[in-house]
């Protein structure tokens, strides 16, 4: 019996990498901006469907496994994959500390409010359990997503066409200090928010060893995944937006189940917590899922330390995913007394701008191995040009603070690097 996913869990981990706490934490990050935040949803989406072509291209060429370090290491040789693999695994793990503060911040409303303690207790217990789930294989953590995933699409579905039937648009107002801000620095903005939504549309190349018929497997779920992810994620917003008052909607700690004590009354907003809850869950799991995968991939690839890809029976990467559990530790406890928004916002804005140093990278990898291919289109010329431009466009208006710490994800495996050199193996 094959061990290896297919194309239905595979496109289930594209689709619960990037829906999770994206959609279901932004409408509250959102609400102070307006109608601005439903275009931020339209110019990431359509940045998000070049990046997922670039990536499938990619990936049908090369189907390796760790995904975008391999593109780079073909290009540009062993220090840029190293660099490339190292931050995309360490922001991989950062960036999972939001979807663990926002599956905890959605079960609030059912037990209550949580002392920081007791938020930080939900919070490591979390992660310990999906951890373990994960240390099980990438087909116990693929299948698991597949179940997370189509739970998922509940609230994704029913809870929006709520939303539009009680539609009221003057409930999506632009605040004062928002409207005081230039047009270029307001749409920059929302866009850094929005892309957070889209981030992971890249898991899929990841475990590329484990799925079966990669070259073409891989692409068609990386693509139709993230398409219905930006379909989704629109009218999500508009719905939620328009369904309670936006000063309301921007102090919610679960705006879906907020959304639907607005909509409904009663104790159905109990019942949207919980699935939301739930479903950023499914979120983390493949994060942690293609987090291993990264560090495995580099380890295989000679880039990374050999002990990141030593696997257990279940032909799991113990070790580096028991080192992303450890890295998260410190970041839950460094959180747990800032709020929530402020925790959400805080890792969004380091981490969208990390993964954009990445998917810069694969883009460059791209036109350079696309000039020595036969079979160049006009299309892929056009939807490099689009990914690459919209990637450079956003850190273009990223602020210099938060350029250099998501720099610092990249400077980090300097240490790493030097070590490796010393060592007998094969330079990096």
């Amino acid at each position: 019996m094959s061990r290896k996913i297919g194309f239905w869990s595979l496109l289930a981990l594209v689709t619960g990498s990037q829906i999770g706490s994206g959609i279901f934490m932004l409408p509250a990050n959102l609400a102070a901006f307006g109608y601005f935040g439903l275009l931020g949803w339209v110019i990431s989406g359509v940045g998000a469907i070049a990046l997922a072509l670039v990536f499938a291209k990619l990936c049908g060429w090369f189907p390796k496994t760790g995904g975008p370090h391999a593109y780079a290491l073909e290009a540009f040789g062993n220090t840029a994959g190293f660099f490339t693999g190292w931050t995309y695994w360490v922001v991989s793990w950062v960036s999972t500390t939001a979807v663990i503060v926002a599956s905890v911040g959605y079960l609030s409303p059912i037990f209550g409010p949580f002392s920081p303690n007791e938020t930080l207790l939900w919070q490591l217990g979390l992660l310990a359990a999906v951890t373990w789930l994960n240390l099980q294989g990438v087909y116990a953590a693929g299948r698991t997503e597949f179940v997370l995933t189509v739970l998922k699409f509940i609230p994704l579905i029913i809870l929006p066409i709520l939303g539009l039937i009680y539609f009221n648009g003057a409930n999506i107002q632009t605040t004062p200090s928002v409207a005081s801000m230039p047009v270029s620095k307001i749409i920059s903005h929302v866009v850094l928010l929005t892309l957070w939504g889209f981030i992971g549309l890249e898991s899929g190349t990841t475990p590329a060893d484990s799925v079966e018929n990669p070259s073409k497997t891989i692409p068609k779920a990386i693509i139709l995944g993230t398409i219905t992810v930006a379909i989704v994620y629109f009218f999500n917003s508009l719905g939620i937006l328009g369904s309670m008052p936006s000063s309301e909607l921007a102090l919610s700690k679960a705006p879906y189940a907020d959304a639907t004590q607005h909509i409904l009354g009663g104790q159905w907003h109990l019942l949207v917590s919980l699935i939301a809850s739930i479903l950023c869950i499914g979120t983390l799991n493949a994060w942690a899922l293609a987090s291993g995968q990264i560090a495995l991939g580099l380890a295989q690839d000679g880039l990374g330390p050999k002990i990141l890809g030593r696997t257990n029976r279940h032909n799991a990467p113990y070790i580096a995913i028991c080192t992303a559990a450890c890295g998260i530790v410190p970041l839950l406890f460094l959180t747990t007394h800032t709020t929530l928004a402020d925790q959400i916002a805080t890792i969004i804005d380091f981490s969208v701008t990390a993964f954009l140093f990445v998917y810069v990278t694969a883009c460059l990898a791209f036109f350079k191995i696309l000039r020595h291919k036969q079979e160049q289109t006009l299309g892929a010329w056009i939807y490099g040009l689009v990914a690459l431009g919209f990637c450079l466009w956003i850190l273009s208006e990223t602020s210099l603070r938060t350029l250099g710490v998501a720099a610092l994800f990249a400077l980090s495996g300097l240490p790493v690097l030097g070590w490796m050199r010393t060592r007998p193996s094969p330079p990096v």
